[in-house]
């Protein structure tokens, strides 16, 4: 039977069941209504917009209001259906409606207003998410509507309906197993991080056990480069997807930028743009040659010069001290202003800019070496170009010299010729000159040398400033001298190379800090080698020490392999990073690449109790591996907290002839068995007295 509606004026409590038309300013809350708790604002929101787009879908279920003595008011009470009522008083103070806006009710005077308000709310199946996400992806590719007009139209944000879009483009197949419970809603929307349906169920095939949503992100994402990677950052969002490539983002979680899709696309126009750069290098310097990489090719063999200094001409040197004389006028004048005028902070750019390039032109590469060498130029840390030079293929190698040297020459048996004899004219047809030129054996030149050997090591010992310089040549000659034997010291320095211990380690902000002091020192150094021992036993003995103190710099070895037995030889690194005062944290920080994500979650959870407090570890107890992972880093952010193994312990002073604790360790302080492994090595051998003090000498004087 059809109801037709009717004027609310006209009706009685007695016309239960009738649908009619109620002014929206004569409906009122109703008092027996089973839902206490207020309606959200964000449910009014979507109830709003849902009504502004589709109309009420459903009538408001409502009884007359009664006064004291039992007559109706002509106000209604809305026993269901409070919240449209409420979406509709929002559009009107918005004036998107009138106040007295007709409002489709039904009026029940039959059944009790609590129970069926009750009823309302109890007797009901919400929706299937999984109908939910497939149906706005419905909406989106029937009618092609966008993320913003579906929001509108239902009252929510864009980024909600882009992830329900997101969830709804799942593999089918995967869908269904969702529905099926062997899904879990979280694990859903990690596959949902790509829309391959091939490759999520391929990922969905090869899990174990181990379902975790970070692991299934992982995998989905393996062949993908993250936003942050330094090729994504060499080239740019814009650049790539110009280019046909796809980001990858995740709405489910902070995906820091996205993931490219296609690293085979990213690689190559990475190495187009450093070829670009390579040619325009090349072309504006002279190399002969320049060669592109990714990663620093470090086992190219190739011998590298450095540039060497240059006397600048007088019109140089005269720009030079008149843009520095400038700059220091400015300084004076604008010492005490908070902020600079803009021409005069544009001066001041400029006068920089002069300065730097003048003082850029105090070294330059040897003519010949541009032409015989090149430049690689590669991809650095932080994602720009890096460009080394100077690097001579063999094949471009200059000719040896002949073997000799003043006095002798070396013959092809490799006997010593003295010259003169050598030279001779008539030594073939006398005999008695032949006596005279006959070489001198290799015994006796064994014989001889040995004991000059003797008497050098005697003198030197005796001269420790002379020994420093020769030390110091020794190191310089092998650090910047490739293939040159021009040192008499048995001093063989060995550079471990890291990059095979550590992935990376050489693209770091450390690692070219260092290559930056090494090119340095390089650029100061004689092209000949012949040449190195007069000009560090020029230095004076600040720049000795430095220079020493770089060589022996390179040296240094303290990665633990777990086949090794060197525990004397940590304990010494221990000891030099106590007396360089090394603060790691200026190289190093725990994030979930370098350390968090490689640890269990009752290291990460102690190391947050440690750095915070053991209310913060708490709040990461009930969170998966990569999620906690992630949480901790931006806990111990800026906490400088270090793992025992990169912590230093405060150094030694001495008091009289013994070492002593300077105070309590520093604020990153190793574990209690590192304290006491630390604490032993002081300890003297029990071999005797004699040993323990001779052992207790060599503990200060090592520090």
């Amino acid at each position: 039977m059809t109801i037709h509606a009717k004027s609310a004026e006209t009706t009685t409590a007695g016309e239960s069941g009738k649908e009619v038309f109620i002014p929206l300013n004569k409906l009122k809350k109703s008092p027996r209504n089973a839902r206490k708790t207020p309606h959200s604002d964000a449910i009014i929101e979507a109830y709003a917009a849902s009504i502004a787009a589709k109309g009420i879908l459903q009538n408001l279920v409502v009884e007359p209001e009664l006064d004291g003595e039992g007559a109706e008011t002509g106000f209604y009470l809305v026993t269901i259906g409070e919240g449209r009522r409420l979406a509709q008083l929002l559009r009107a103070k918005r004036k998107q409606i009138k106040k007295t806006e007709p409002i489709r009710c039904v009026i029940d005077t039959r059944n009790d207003p609590h129970e069926i308000s009750l009823d309302e709310n109890v007797t009901r199946e919400n929706m299937s998410p999984a109908d939910q996400f497939e149906a706005f992806r419905r909406l989106s590719e029937e009618r092609g509507w966008g993320a913003e007009e579906i929001a509108a139209r239902f009252g929510i944000t864009a980024h909600v309906v882009r992830q329900r879009l997101r969830l709804g483009a799942v593999s089918p197949k995967l869908m269904q197993v969702y529905r099926d419970g062997e899904l879990t809603l979280d694990q859903l929307m990690a596959f949902a991080i790509t829309d391959d349906h091939a490759r999520q169920e391929q990922v969905f095939e090869n899990l174990t056990y181990n379902r975790e949503p970070y692991i299934i992100r992982r995998e989905l994402t393996r062949t993908h480069v993250a936003a942050s990677d330094r090729r994504a950052v060499f080239i740019g969002a814009e650049a790539y997807t110009g280019a046909g490539g796809m980001i990858i983002r995740d709405l489910f979680t902070d995906d820091r930028g996205g993931f490219y899709d296609d690293a085979a696309l990213l690689d190559r126009m990475v190495i187009e743009k450093l070829q670009g750069i390579a040619e325009t290098v090349r072309h504006a310097e002279g190399w002969k040659w320049a060669d592109v990489h990714i990663d620093f090719p470090h086992a190219h063999g190739l011998r590298r010069h450095y540039p060497q200094p240059v006397v600048l001409s007088e019109e140089d040197e005269a720009a030079y001290q008149t843009a520095f004389d400038t700059f220091n006028q400015l300084t004076e004048e604008w010492r005490s202003a908070e902020e600079l005028p803009d021409d005069v902070d544009q001066r001041f750019g400029e006068l920089e800019t002069e300065i730097e390039r003048i003082d850029a032109m105090r070294h330059a590469y040897d003519p010949d070496v541009i032409a015989r060498g090149g430049v690689f130029v590669v991809l650095s840390h932080d994602g720009t170009a890096r460009i080394e030079r100077g690097f001579i293929r063999a094949e471009d190698e200059l000719p040896a010299a002949e073997a000799g040297g003043e006095g002798y020459t070396i013959n092809g048996d490799g006997e010593i010729i003295e010259a003169d004899a050598s030279s001779d004219p008539d030594h073939g047809n006398d005999e008695d000159a032949e006596e005279d030129g006959k070489p001198l054996s290799d015994l006796l030149v064994r014989d001889l040398t040995a004991h000059r050997t003797l008497g050098l090591r005697l003198a030197l010992g005796e001269q420790p400033d002379i020994a420093l310089i020769a030390v110091t040549h020794t190191l310089a000659a092998q650090a910047f001298y490739q293939g040159m034997e021009a040192h008499c010291l048995e001093i063989r320095p060995t550079c471990t190379y890291l990059g095979g211990h550590a992935d990376g380690i050489e693209d770091t902000a450390a690692a070219k800090a260092l290559a930056d002091r090494h090119a340095g020192w390089a650029a100061d150094m004689p092209a000949d080698v012949a040449d190195l021992w007069g000009f560090v036993a020029s230095l004076d003995p600040a720049s000795i020490m430095a220079l020493f103190a770089h060589c022996a710099s390179l040296t240094v070895n303290a990665v633990k392999q777990p086949w090794e037995r060197k525990p004397r030889a940590h304990e010494t690194a221990d000891r030099l990073a106590a007396a360089l005062g090394l603060d790691m944290t200026a190289h190093w920080t725990p994030t979930v690449r370098t350390y968090l994500g490689r640890i269990t979650k009752a290291h990460i959870l102690a190391a947050v109790s440690e750095a915070v407090s053991s209310e913060a570890a708490e709040t990461l107890v009930a969170l998966k591996k990569q999620p906690m992972a992630e949480a901790a880093e931006q806990l111990l952010a800026g906490t400088g907290w270090l793992p025992a193994l990169l912590r230093t312990l405060q150094p030694l002073t001495v008091v009289g002839h013994l070492p002593v604790e300077a105070g309590d360790v520093m604020a990153n302080e190793p574990s209690a068995a590192d304290q006491v492994s630390l604490d032993n090595s002081h300890v003297a051998s029990s071999d005797g007295d004699g040993a323990s003090e001779a052992a207790k000498g060599f503990d200060v004087a090592a520090e």
